[in-house]
């Protein structure tokens, strides 16, 4: 009778565990899967929602755009530096070769007259007065020569400083341009996040956002009160070049360049914001103030975190027309304040430069420029 092999009991069981356990990984897995695609469907956001997540991802970027501006910055310094030193490098590489043509004159003139032992030249001359001129301009050229020698010894140690102090502010230029380029892709891809929720908006649920920036934001001064100018259907009008021509207030400036600056804000109200720009047919933040006060005669620097520094501090409550007004706590966002609690500002893109209360963003800290 033909025997049947039996696979023992602790060999059979430990098969049934393993099919079990392969069972439950691939129903873990298929349930993975589901819940990571429930999970990758985007959320329905509401206006409200898309509109606050859009402010954070401006605020973002307009942290990236100053941080942008300041790699630019010192990009420009350091490539103008660079020009600079290159410049100086070929005027002294220019004046070396003529160095080294004059010392080759001279070697050659005293080879072609001191090859024969003095000595005999004092012999074999016909006159030995003629001899000893000759000797003293021999000792004249030596002399001469090296003279020449110590001027190119001179030159090349001092080319070889400038070569390495170019070569220094090459690396510099190099560094900074890639920190430009990697603050360039942070602002574009914030701005992009915040197109693409916008887009994803009906038109209607668009405009309901943009309408309630602008109105949580701006005001006229056609009035002359700081009170938000309404038009005939009642809507809110924001500031413009045409709406605001004079001060909200009274309220003097501190300064004649003070009240100056004040008024090439005025001018710019409706321009577009663009980052990194600094006008004339655009601004962002630090750009506009930078050009307000340049047009009162006062150089700034060109991020919001050294416009802080660039001038006397003052308080919330001493805040004057002309003052710069910082915001949020990495100085992120610089305005100029023009009275009545109100600045003129670069919001972010999508909103023109406008006038707007000092009180919608968190007041990180004022100077007034000298």
């Amino acid at each position: 009778m033909a025997s049947h092999s039996r696979v023992p009991h602790s060999r059979f069981s430990r098969i049934i565990v393993s099919r079990a356990a392969c069972t439950l990984a691939l129903a873990s897995a298929a349930s993975a899967t589901v819940f990571a695609e429930v999970g990758q469907a985007e959320p329905r956001l509401t206006p409200e929602e898309v509109k606050a997540e859009v402010d954070t991802l401006y605020r973002e970027a307009e942290q990236a755009t100053e941080q942008y501006n300041g790699a630019k910055e010192q990009a420009d310094a350091a490539r103008s530096a660079v020009d600079d030193l290159q410049d100086e490098l070929a005027r002294k590489t220019q004046r070396l070769n003529a160095a080294r043509d004059t010392v080759g004159t001279l070697a050659a003139a005293q080879y072609r007259s001191g090859s024969v032992d003095p000595a005999l030249q004092l012999v074999f001359s016909s006159s030995p007065q003629t001899y000893l001129e000759q000797a003293g301009m021999l000792n004249q050229l030596g002399s001469r020569q090296q003279t020449a020698l110590a001027e190119l010894a001179d030159q090349q140690r001092d080319i070889a400083r400038t070569r390495a102090e170019a070569d220094g502010r090459l690396a510099t230029l190099r560094t900074a341009q890639d920190k430009l380029a990697d603050r360039k892709k942070t602002v574009e891809t914030k701005l992009s996040q915040a197109q693409a929720l916008l887009a994803r908006l009906t038109a209607e649920q668009r405009a309901a956002v943009e309408a309630a920036d602008a109105t949580a934001t701006s005001t006229t001064a056609a009035d002359g009160s700081g009170a938000a100018a309404t038009s005939s259907g009642g809507g809110t009008q924001a500031a413009s070049r045409d709406t605001a021509r004079a001060p909200l207030t009274g309220e003097p400036a501190p300064s004649p360049r003070a009240a100056q600056a004040v008024a090439f804000a005025y001018r710019a109200l409706g321009l577009p914001y663009a980052w990194g720009a600094t006008g004339p047919d655009a601004y962002d933040c630090s750009g506009l103030t930078q050009a307000a006060w340049k047009s009162a005669g006062v150089s700034l620097p060109r991020t919001t975190y050294t416009q802080i520094n660039a001038g006397t501090r003052v308080s919330e409550s001493e805040l004057r027309p002309g003052d710069l007004v910082f915001f949020y706590s990495g100085v992120s966002h610089v305005g100029i304040y023009i009275g009545g609690g109100q600045m003129i500002h670069a919001p972010h893109p999508g909103a023109p430069v406008r006038i707007a209360p000092i009180s919608e963003m968190p007041f990180a800290g004022a100077t007034r420029p000298a």
